[in-house]
């Protein structure tokens, strides 16, 4: 937008330049021409009144302080140095004129001496005289335009930068809302119909911050209302006589409970949590937490992680979630006892997360869809994952030989 605001600015301003500068420098060439042949034509007429008043060798003085002069008398006597040309002819005849000649233009004025006889005065203006100044003028001229070229230049690149600038604010706060820091604005205040753009903007940007935490609230209510029949649920398992049936049920309706408690914090913080976190940091804690439970399943531990920082592209809540929905995958589909291996190291764009388990690996049916594993579980471990890994820049994928092998890659930004 800027190259063409200064191309628009750089095409009208050449023109208006060119006119006024070519009739300018037309007029100049013009003024030098006239200027020249005045000047000659006043050095010829003052020899006029001395050919009827003063003597041959007064006229001869004369002639010779003159330059590119000369007399014709009545008697065919030249002084000064000229040829006689059909304009000196006409001189004779009483005619007075100019004309352009090889090399500069010639003037002729008719004379009478004192007997009437008829004569000639006939002066020569080289082309050098009649362009003297011209080309200074004209380099002036070119100076003066490319000089005002600039200004205008200058001027436009100035205004285009203001369009510009709101633009590239337009696109910046656009980019800002589309990764989810919803509470970026634009200029209201920007010129023209971007200020327009940007009221806009900002109402979308309020209002999906709005739906946003209806939303949330929503699903918090309903995760809040849930946990009433949970706990009558509970209670129930605990009233039952068969210690092994109250146990299974209390572990089925504890992990419900978990399942609802993650989808009220994931309500709470979805659309929050933006920023960056050190991808080594974070691994290294959350592989510390699950380490503890592995060694109560008896599950060998491989943990190879590049040293820190290595900064990604998403915030330290969501790559906490992120890596507890990997290593909670590995606890809930696989038996007490298989090993697993985490991986991280640092890449050209961000980072890598490896989780890798000697289980039974993955059914062929395996998707990465919402709420669809192929395996009978809800598919959302993987999805959040997913989710995680996109909103970084990066992405996921799965491998199955001799176990499961989940390969996250996480953008730096």
């Amino acid at each position: 937008m800027r190259r063409r605001v200064l191309v628009l600015v750089a095409a009208i301003a050449t023109l208006l330049l060119l006119a006024f500068l070519v009739p300018l420098a037309v007029l100049v060439r013009t003024v030098a021409e006239d200027r020249a042949v005045a000047t000659a034509t006043a050095r010829a007429q003052s020899l006029v009144p001395l050919v009827a008043t003063t003597d041959r060798e007064s006229l001869r003085l004369a002639v010779e302080q003159l330059s590119d002069v000369a007399l014709f008398l009545p008697d065919g006597t030249v002084l000064g140095s000229a040829d006689r040309t059909p304009l000196v002819e006409l001189g004779f005849r009483g005619v007075s004129a100019s004309a352009e000649v090889p090399g500069g233009r010639e003037i002729v004025t008719a004379v009478r001496d004192r007997t009437g006889a008829g004569g000639a005065v006939r002066a020569f203006v080289p082309d050098a005289e009649l362009s003297r100044g011209v080309a200074r003028s004209w380099l002036i001229l070119a100076a003066l335009g490319v000089a005002l070229l600039a200004v205008g230049l200058l001027l436009g690149d100035r205004l285009a930068r203001t369009f510009v600038r709101g633009a590239t604010e337009l696109a910046e706060v656009s980019d800002r809302v589309a990764r989810g820091e919803l509470e970026a604005r634009a200029d209201p205040a920007a010129p023209g119909e971007l200020g327009s753009v940007a009221r806009a903007l900002n109402g979308l940007a309020g209002r999906i911050s709005e739906l946003l935490r209806e939303e949330r609230e929503s699903i918090a209510d309903v995760a809040h209302r849930v946990r009433t029949p949970l706990t009558a649920l509970r209670l129930e398992a605990e009233a039952l006589r068969d210690p092994a049936e109250a146990a299974r049920l209390g572990t089925a309706v504890d992990g419900v409970e978990r399942a609802v408690n993650s989808a009220i914090a994931q309500a709470r913080q979805r659309g929050t949590d933006t920023g960056h976190a050190d991808a080594a940091a974070v691994v290294a804690e959350r592989v510390a937490f699950w380490a503890v439970l592995a060694e109560d399943t008896d599950r060998p531990v491989t943990v190879d992680l590049a040293p820190g920082p290595l900064p990604v592209a998403l915030g330290r809540t969501d790559l906490a979630a992120l890596v507890d929905a990997l290593l909670g995958n590995v606890f809930a589909h696989t038996p007490d006892g298989t090993a697993f291996a985490v991986r991280l190291r640092g890449t050209a764009s961000g980072a890598e997360l490896e989780v890798a388990d000697s289980g039974p690996g993955l059914p062929d049916d395996a998707v990465l869809d919402r709420g669809i594993s192929g395996a009978g579980s809800t598919g959302l471990g993987l999805d959040i994952a997913r989710r995680g890994a996109e909103r970084s820049g990066g992405g996921l994928r799965l491998e199955s030989a001799a176990g499961a092998r989940v390969v996250v890659e996480l953008g730096r930004g």
